[in-house]
């Protein structure tokens, strides 16, 4: 049976998804259709447990559309709300369930997600399954036990175990007139029932009713009279595709729209059994010719992203097509003046052939003698040219981390700090140290941060480095831990920077735009010989455009071979050479970039365009096809079409690596904060500092009696001077000292009456 349906449904390449062991052999039969030298079956095995998710969601990234399932009727359920989870129960894909249960589950939550559902269910040859709830009722021996499940929703287990106790029963009422005589037999005795093989052969030529249909057996024991009907899933319901019995095989009583989207088919009943012609030409990736092992015939010998568009769109509408080739390639062009057209335009404009489909862009010209549908692809002129040459590093290449700004900000701030430690120091009280500790009242102090010494602990903390300078005020202290937080950032972000510097390569761009090709003329450019990109600067309004045309023009008139007669062409003179550019669409740029990795596209679109499927003028097909191209976009699958033919078929994909994005220099948009944060506290230290300062005059006036005025402003004409490292005490009292150490007072020791820079020398030595 299982051959018979997948053939019915037009199904050449399908997956297999299979619950266990016990799947295959049941599908043994229609495996065996599919060699290695056929079309392709994949098998895949639904794994442990009740999560498939993750195959799912394997299985559509695959772009397979069509999928067999085999699965035990109490994973059915799961199966499909998994597979509506997964996005899958969606136009275009289809599904069709072996498991003769299907039709008793609740389908309607599946319904209008847009998928095909189709599945089978054994049933009556005689008379519906409902007709048959007497018989049912009348084999219950005990009236008082529970109604019986209607036989709409019952099982087939249960029906063919009513179906097997009947015909048991049957063939026992036959054997009875043989005066069965019994006694007694063990289980494991090796001897059989004397009547065993008269009630087999009673049961092997019984025939009865039940509620699987008529149960009939051949000489081998089979079923020989079972009847299957094919039901498929619709928005309103199930509906019966045929019939399938094991005398005549399969039957079908409908018409079958070829796609899940059947309902498009029955609102544009024009396309019932209609064939309609397709021209194609053997273009990449549209149109090309199978990669097969044996020879191919028809349209199974094509492939690519323009035929399997057709093909999705005859499933979707529900019409028969035929392809026919463009030998000479010639896409076309139309005269809108005197209504000629040229190649594949020629073709559809008169009649020839029913539809075109290749990388046809939609022009004015070309509409004018045609209809053309909804664009499938949408894209843009761009510039194929050769992949940028990489450049030696350069000498002062670590200086690339940082932008000019940021390195002269950073000096600024490097003096600036400098200075204002230097000044903090002096102001700060904090900073004046006693140069020699054994002198208990010394009459000069010193400050450690020199002008040298202040500049040497700010590099000090660039470099990472100490310089044996500690501050001790805390305004010099916030000072430096302002500056060290500023060096920690800003070293940490040149380090991170620096190594992305080093690890990504710098390319040298000639151009990065085509407005770059028309204001050079070392490197020539071009495009495809009567194409539509050359009609677009032929009749664009852009001045730099038509300057560029009218110098494609007289390099072409003196000889030069600037335009091509295909893009394979244009691609080969670009990959030779880095002084020719090449004009053609984008789409096309992609497709040639997934497998040459030495071109790339320069800039952007120059224009907005679409391809789309051509077809005479006024044909009434037009809406209904551009409908199907709708879909097919609403739903994604004309991106996974793309993806499919763009970056996995034929060599795609063989450029696929590493990502590797150009590496900016940092400006003052990702570092200005850290500027901001220092300026802030250096003006929070000079606060503290000048604090300082005042509460240690105002406690010095205040022990001396002296004036808070005259102290501070004696303080502040010793900071003006900024030169010297020594700041000489103020109000030493050196007289109890003098009075302490006198003869007079038997205390005195050798050097009393010196003066006190003696007295430290003395000390010293």
């Amino acid at each position: 049976m299982l051959p018979a349906v997948v053939a019915a449904l037009g199904w050449t390449a399908f997956t297999v998804v299979y619950f266990d062991s016990s799947s295959l052999h049941r599908l043994s039969g229609l495996l065996k259709m599919y060699d290695y030298t056929g079309y392709t079956v994949t098998l895949r095995q639904m794994p442990p447990g009740e999560d498939y998710r993750a195959m799912f969601k394997d299985l559509k990234r695959s772009g397979e559309t069509f999928f067999l399932v085999d699965c035990p009727f109490e994973r059915l359920n799961e199966v499909l709300v998994q597979l509506q989870q997964c996005g899958l129960l969606v136009d275009p894909y289809c599904f069709f369930f072996t498991n003769l249960d299907l039709s008793t589950l609740d389908l309607s939550p599946f319904r209008y997600g847009g998928a095909n559902i189709t599945g089978v269910k054994l049933v009556s040859a005689a008379q519906p399954l409902i007709g048959l709830q007497d018989d049912v009722d009348d084999d219950l021996e005990d009236g008082t036990q529970a109604e019986a499940q209607a036989p709409t929703a019952m099982r087939l287990q249960a029906a063919l175990f009513h179906d097997g106790v009947r015909l048991v029963g049957h063939a026992l009422q036959q054997l009875a007139p043989h005066a069965l005589a019994t006694r007694p037999m063990a289980c494991n005795a090796s001897d059989s029932w004397e009547h065993g093989a008269s009630l087999f052969n009673f049961i092997r030529t019984s025939e009865v009713r039940g509620l699987s249909g008529l149960l009939r057996f051949d000489h081998r024991g089979r079923r020989s009279s079972v009847l299957v009907e094919l039901l498929e899933l619709a928005e309103d319901g199930t509906h019966s595709l045929g019939f399938w019995n094991t005398t005549e095989g399969l039957n079908m009583t409908r018409a079958r729209p070829r796609s899940p989207g059947g309902y498009l088919a029955a609102q544009n009943p024009i396309f019932f059994n209609k064939t309609l012609t397709v021209l194609i030409a053997m273009t990449q990736p549209y149109s090309m010719l199978k990669e097969a092992s044996k020879k191919l015939s028809g349209n199974e010998q094509y492939e690519g992203f323009g035929v399997e568009l057709i093909d999705e769109l005859a499933r979707m509408l529900g019409f028969n097509y035929t392809f026919v080739v463009q030998e000479d390639g010639n896409y076309g062009t139309c005269d809108p003046d005197d209504g000629t057209c040229t190649g594949m335009m020629a073709e559809v404009n008169e009649g020839r052939v029913d539809l075109a489909i290749v990388d046809l862009t939609i022009t004015s010209d070309r509409e004018s003698r045609v209809d053309f549908t909804t664009p499938f692809l949408s894209l843009g002129i761009q510039v194929l040219y050769r992949k940028p040459t990489k450049l030696p590093p350069s000498l002062m290449s670590f200086m690339s981390p940082f932008s000019n700004e940021v390195w002269l900000l950073m000096t600024a701030a490097y003096t600036g700090v400098s200075l204002l430690m230097f000044v903090m120091a002096r102001i700060s009280p904090y900073e004046w140290n006693n140069p020699y500790p054994c002198v208990e009242e010394p009459e000069e102090l010193e400050n450690q941060f020199s002008l040298r010494n202040a500049f040497w602990f700010t590099i000090g903390s660039i470099m990472q480095q100490g310089s044996e300078i500690a501050p001790i005020g805390a305004s010099t202290r916030i000072a430096a831990s302002i500056w060290w937080f500023f060096t920690l950032i800003m070293v940490s972000s040149y380090t991170a920077n620096l190594a992305a510097f080093l690890t990504v390569e710098s390319q040298y761009k000639r151009i990065s735009s085509a407005e770059d090709l028309a204001d050079q003329d070392y490197i020539k450019y071009g495009a495809k010989r009567g194409g539509s990109t050359l009609t677009f600067f032929r009749e664009t309004t852009n001045p730099v455009y038509r300057k560029m045309y009218a110098q494609m023009m007289e390099w072409d008139a003196a000889g030069e071979p600037v335009l091509q007669h295909g893009n394979e062409e244009g691609l080969d003179k670009v990959a030779a050479s880095d002084d020719y550019a090449f004009f053609m669409e984008s789409v096309a740029i992609e497709y040639m970039m997934e497998r040459n990795c030495n071109v790339t596209s320069v800039g952007s679109s120059l224009d907005e365009k679409g391809y789309g499927i051509a077809m005479a003028k006024n044909a009434p097909y037009r809406s209904a096809l551009s409908a199907g191209v709708l879909r097919m976009q609403e739903t994604g699958r004309m991106m996974e079409m793309k993806d499919k033919w763009w970056k996995n078929k034929r060599g795609g994909g063989a450029c696929i690596g590493p990502t590797v994005t150009d590496v900016n220099e940092l400006n003052m948009d990702n570092v200005g904060g850290v500027f901001l944060v220092l300026v802030s506290g250096s003006v929070l230290a000079i606060f503290v500092a000048v604090a300082e300062l005042a509460l240690n005059v105002y406690r010095t006036a205040v022990k001396e009696k002296l004036s808070f005025r005259d102290e501070f402003l004696e303080e502040v004409r010793f900071i003006r001077k900024w030169s010297g490292s020594v700041k000489p005490v103020r109000h030493l009292r050196i007289g109890e000292e003098t009075k302490a150490g006198s003869p007079d007072s038997g205390g005195g020791t050798p050097g009393d009456g010196d003066t006190p820079e003696k007295q430290r020398q003395g000390l010293l030595s």
